[in-house]
């Protein structure tokens, strides 16, 4: 009965998400076949925007392979989401998560998965494969990805395959054999059927009400922005206001009493001057008097002198 069912999906669409540097260009190539996407080394990413591209296999199945910016290259998770529902138009029936063995799995890219999960939704979950790229060093080290697992998969990740429920497959983008490249992408389809199945083949058509809690989620930001900024402009206006009376107050008490000092300096001036008048009228007086005394006492010692003259004639 599931075959039946599987052979009722006639077209997939794939999307690739990761790290820069992980190789999702490199997947998608060989997911179709050929050289569609950009796919060289570097430190800043390749793919800047959502990309589609199409194959059809010799059974007649369409297969569409969207690639996004690496997980720390893109802005806005909603614009991607919007970019690549836009794309799908059909829906998108796996999200290829891509990692690679060469390169630690960081804290960062977990955060950049989490936030992912949080623009598409919890039901994102439910489409996501995960697909470990370098199965050409593994094969260099005579390993396999279960052993690569067991000695080198860190606990975050541990735990997101589980939540993924282990659905993840090991690509070799290097190969020149063509039956090894038919072998990985055949074990990738039948892990993409098998998410069809238990999604009921439907596909992830995006949550409309994610969008709208998007928006509303930044509505209620810009008016709680708003208000915050209107009573910071107002706080803002009234103390401008009682450090301009403050202002005012603190001059006009200056002012008030440079005034009361020069009128009590212009008074003591007057007062000096005042005391001056008076005590040159008394000093005068008694300069005066003093020159009055003298000459009484010079008239009587003229006249003692006169006395004293007779008595010694007599």
């Amino acid at each position: 009965m599931s075959n039946n069912r599987e052979l009722t999906y006639t077209s997939r669409t794939m999307v690739l998400v990761g790290r820069t540097g992980n190789g999702k260009s490199a997947t998608g190539n060989s997911i179709l076949g050929r050289r569609a996407f950009i796919s060289r080394a570097s430190s800043s990413g390749v793919t800047t925007k959502c990309q589609l591209e199409r194959t059809v296999l010799k059974d007649g199945q369409i297969i569409n392979v969207i690639d996004t910016p690496g997980l720390f290259d893109f802005s806005s998770g909603s614009e991607l989401m919007k970019e690549c529902l836009k794309l799908a138009r059909d829906g998108i029936h796996a999200v290829l998560v891509v990692f690679s063995v060469r390169t630690c799995f960081s804290q960062e890219e977990e955060a950049a998965l989490r936030n992912l999960q949080n623009f598409f939704g919890s039901k994102i979950m439910d489409y996501m494969i995960v697909v470990f790229t370098g199965g050409d060093e593994l094969e260099e080290n005579d390993e396999t990805l279960e052993d690569y697992l067991g000695r080198s998969c860190p606990q975050p990740l541990r735990e997101m395959l589980i939540s993924y429920q282990n659905r993840y497959v090991l690509f070799n983008n290097k190969t020149t054999d063509q039956t090894q490249r038919a072998k990985q992408l055949q074990q990738l389809l039948s892990l993409v059927n098998t998410v069809m199945l238990q999604n009921n083949g439907r596909p992830y058509t995006g949550d409309t009400s994610l969008e709208l809690q998007v928006e509303s989620t930044l509505k209620e930001s810009t008016s709680r922005l708003e208000q915050k900024l209107a009573v910071e402009q107002a706080a803002r206006l009234e103390a401008e206001k009682n450090v301009e009376s403050k202002l005012k107050e603190a001059i006009a008490r200056l002012e008030q009493k440079l005034a009361e000092e020069k009128a009590a300096r212009l008074q003591a001036e007057k007062n000096a001057q005042l005391i001056s008048n008076d005590l040159i009228s008394k000093l005068a007086a008694q300069l005066e008097e003093a020159s009055m005394e003298i000459d009484r006492l010079r008239r009587q010692l003229a006249e003692l002198h006169n006395r004293l003259l007779i008595c010694t004639i007599l």
